[in-house]
């Protein structure tokens, strides 16, 4: 008979040990009953903020379709469970689902706490823990313009974010004297406290809120204790967290004195058949606020039901985040509580740099640190005091880079125990990774699948890497980086070796370096490099075969076949002229159109045939190819900056512009996109760009390597106070650099997350000309804009290169498309519509 396990709560916790379970050797064994009282499946909380920049539920998902219904689990949502009976060991739900168990699994999570504060149950005060949550947030700010979040902690921030991205003029008050008083010391706080406020969110600290009341120009206004006051329309408490043990009191199980349920080593509670996991568990009197601790909690109750013996010990509450853009590091002790600690601290003022390690009075132990602006020694320093390594001579070397390169041993894959803990998200250490390998593992893939490590927050992903390399090294694997099974070299490589031997054509590189006749993966990337080093253009007729679709028809294709014709407009900058111009292409060829995210207008649904017509009536109007199929730079998005902006400080429109038509036609590994802000207010989201401008009242900030898309990634602050001539000195050398040792189809942030060291390499070599190339950079890029040419007007230019866009090799017959009207436009048609016969040819031109 199987034994009846049910979980009260589907949450991140409860998800995992679900996994977990099913993964044990005895899952068969078990009978398993899920309850949750929200509407959905368990999702991602930690990434709860991207929801504003985006994602959807669906997105945020844990659950692999058919997860319960493989796997035999019974599971009930939106019921919550309101009793439990100790005695007959069963449940009851809100919709009257009695169940009996043999072990119950409290997973209950926690709430957010509001302060007691008069006025907190006004409209407009929100809290921030669920999706509906945010759903209420989302329909507040509609009508809102400010919004005040009450916290100033991990969460507080993330909300914050979440305000800005709903373009509220946001506000962060805290309690305490300094953010994230837990992690952070004074100094790491008071930097991040400026940098957050450079991008334009207010920082009000030791601030008591005592009364919510009626807002003369916004809904709500707060009055503070020391008699200042703040008008808010939307108030997002973020004050902290609270045990949901509610249930657990009913059951009378042990509650702690302020709040939790009381559990053992083994996860236990008072009751033996009742095990307590998560931010509901209350161990050692401590509530764990984190993820990964619930994770491990939820492994030692799945090894103890497959009856092996397993403890909970507690975790270490090391936390590495990116708050609204900025790496944020804390480690350990971060404030040397022990009174003979010793500190070490690096601030650097003009990069926004803080750092901070606390070390034994020996100085051989490492107790803590802090790292804020630049948390790229996170990892290593994490498993320096986790593992209890002994320090170099000089500790601060940790975090003062090349002295003496005292510290690089320190920081090798051979330097961890095999007890190093990497992923702390599924607990997977050093040796498991070797195990791994030595099981068959041999890529990055094979180990998340083996291990799940990396599989989580994905922030120890590089360091897995470097294990794995490390250890297929020493079993006399090589490490293949080969382009593909053509080429023995990287793309990097190759595009050295084009560039030294001043190769052309893939026919003579292919001879002289490679084999066979080559493959869709090396002739792609030998035309991109072509393009990137000598502008080659892709309607040659030795490059055609070098490009995939959309290059060779310079238009994307669409689903139907049909081409999307994108002009560039620079900086977003049109003329009403221009406009009517674009009005009248797109009736006279029934084109549909849409201004995209990317300040472009975009005409869809152009036949093959009708391209170079298009383009040249295009061109005759002043246009050119904004190059939207291409690897390359694509738009250059502005607000309106000074000119027009009360907020503006610099002309961020002109610089668009200048940028824009600096880097047009600029061939890279894969597409760039540029933003240029007036002000921190940050209307043209240049932090999610692969460059990024904001203007200051002192200069032109450079945010370098973010971008939006699957995977959104924050730019990192790079360079300050920058002259417009500093800005295109860094930008050529940067993207110079990425263009020459970026590998195929890399973006510009994961060509960062990969550059051994970092951004602090990256700004010795762009900023400090460290590798003395930086001249030369300039002048390749000084080449590649002096021989720019319109992709369309060449192929307007010449017959040899019109004659390929026929739909027929034999007739000059379009291909027939089928359109449905729709809100006054066109759109493809499905084949429902065409079964329903409402698909028309509508492509007739006058």
């Amino acid at each position: 008979m199987k034994q009846r396990i049910v979980v009260i709560g589907n949450g991140m916790v409860g998800h995992s040990f679900l996994e977990k379970l099913i993964a044990s050797e005895g899952f068969e064994n078990f009978e398993v009953t899920v309850f949750g009282e929200e509407p959905r499946k368990a999702y991602d909380r930690v990434y709860l903020s991207s929801y504003f920049s985006g994602k959807t539920a669906e997105d945020l998902s844990l659950v692999k379709p058919g997860f319960y219904e493989e796997n035999g689990i019974q599971l009930y949502l939106k019921d919550r469970v309101i009793e439990i009976d100790r005695t007959q060991k069963t449940i009851t739900s809100e919709s009257g689902q009695k169940v009996c168990y043999d072990k119950l699994i409290l997973a209950t999570g926690s709430y957010p706490f509001v302060p007691p504060i008069t006025g907190n149950d006004r409209a407009g005060c929100l809290v921030y823990r669920t999706i509906e949550d945010l759903e209420a947030i989302k329909a507040a700010a509609t009508n809102g313009k400010t919004g005040v979040v009450v916290g100033g902690g991990l969460l507080g921030l993330e909300a914050a974010k979440a305000l800005k991205d709903l373009g509220l003029d946001t506000h962060v008050v805290e309690f305490a004297p300094r953010l994230m008083p837990v992690q952070l010391d004074e100094g790491g706080a008071g930097l991040l406290k400026r940098k957050i406020e450079n991008m334009g969110v207010h920082v009000h600290v030791s601030k008591a809120t005592q009364e919510i009341t009626d807002g003369e120009s916004c809904l709500n206004k707060m009055i503070f204790s020391d008699g200042e006051s703040l008008e808010t329309d939307i108030v997002l408490f973020s004050a902290g967290i609270r045990p949901r043990d509610d249930l657990a009191k009913q059951a009378e199980l042990t509650i702690g004195p302020r709040g939790g349920v009381e559990v053992n080593d083994q996860c236990l509670t008072s009751d033996p058949n009742i095990y307590a996991i998560g931010e509901c568990a209350l161990h050692n009197g401590m509530i764990y606020g984190l993820v990964a601790p619930g994770y491990a909690m939820a492994q030692a109750v799945v090894d103890q039901l497959n009856l092996t013996s397993a403890n909970f010990e507690g975790a270490d509450m090391s936390t590495k985040l990116k708050l609204m853009g900025v790496d944020v590091g804390s480690i350990g002790d971060p404030h040397g509580n022990d009174e003979s600690a010793l500190s070490y601290v690096y601030e650097n003022g003009p990069e926004e740099v803080y750092k901070k390690i606390v070390v034994s009075s020996d100085g051989q132990t490492l107790l803590g640190a802090v790292l804020v602006g630049d948390a790229e020694d996170f990892s290593n320093l994490l498993q320096i005091m986790l593992n209890g390594m002994a320090l170099p001579e000089h500790p601060d070397s940790l975090i003062l880079p090349n002295r003496d390169g005292s510290g690089s041993d320190l920081f090798g894959p051979d330097a961890l125990p095999e007890t190093a803990q990497l992923c702390s998200c599924y607990d997977v250490s050093k040796g498991d990774i070797i195990q791994s390998v030595e099981a068959g593992c041999c890529t990055v893939s094979d180990v998340k699948a083996s291990t799940q490590a990396g599989t989580g927050c994905g922030g120890c992903v590089q360091l897995v890497t470097n294990v794995l390399n490390n250890e297929l090294e020493k079993r006399g694997v090589e490490v293949n980086t080969d382009l593909c099974e053509h080429f023995s070299h990287t793309r990097q490589e190759l595009f050295h070796i084009c560039q030294v031997e001043e190769i052309k054509t893939f026919e003579d590189l292919i001879q002289k370096h490679g084999r066979g006749h080559g493959c869709d993966i090396c002739k792609q990337t030998t035309g991109n490099i072509f393009a990137s080093l000598w502008n080659s253009y892709a309607l040659e007729p030795d490059k055609i075969p070098l490009q995939d679709t959309n290059d060779n028809y310079l238009g994307n294709m669409q689903k139907d076949g049909t081409y999307s014709v994108i002009p560039r407009v620079p900086g977003g900058e049109i003329t009403p002229q221009k406009l009517i111009v674009l009005g009248q292409v797109a009736t006279k060829y029934k084109l549909y159109t849409k201004v995209n995210g990317g300040q472009r207008i975009v005409l869809f649904g152009a036949q093959m045939n009708d391209l170079p017509a298009i383009w040249k009536e295009l061109i005759d109007a002043g246009f050119e190819s904004g190059q939207a199929y291409a690897k390359a730079l694509r738009t250059v998005k502005s607000c309106v900056g000074s000119t027009w902006c009360r907020y503006g400080l610099d002309d961020s429109v002109t610089m668009a512009i200048d940028m824009e038509n600096r880097y047009k036609g600029l061939r890279s590994p894969h597409k760039i996109k540029m933003g240029v802000s007036g002000c921190t207010r940050e209307c043209a989201e240049a932090q999610a760009k692969d460059i990024g401008l904001i203007s200051t009242e002192e200069g032109w900030n450079l945010y370098v390597c973010g971008n939006g898309g699957m995977k959104p990634r924050h730019a990192d602050l790079f360079a300050t106070k920058l002259t417009q001539e500093e800005v295109f000195r860094y930008v050529d050398r940067l993207l110079m650099f990425y263009i020459k040792t970026a590998d195929r189809l890399q973006r510009t942030a994961s060509w960062l997350d990969n550059l051994e060291g970092g951004l602090t390499y990256l700004r010795e070599v762009v900023i400090q000309d460290s590798l003395g190339i930086g001249e030369s950079l300039e002048d390749q890029m000084k080449d590649l804009r002096e021989t720019y040419e319109c992709d369309w007007k060449r192929a307007i230019a010449s017959p040899s290169f019109t004659k390929r866009f026929r739909s027929f090799v034999n007739v000059d017959d379009k291909a027939e498309q089928l359109f449905v009207q729709e809100r006054g436009q066109i759109r493809p048609a499905t084949e429902q519509d065409k079964l329903n016969g409402i698909a028309v040819q509508v492509k007739e031109i006058a």
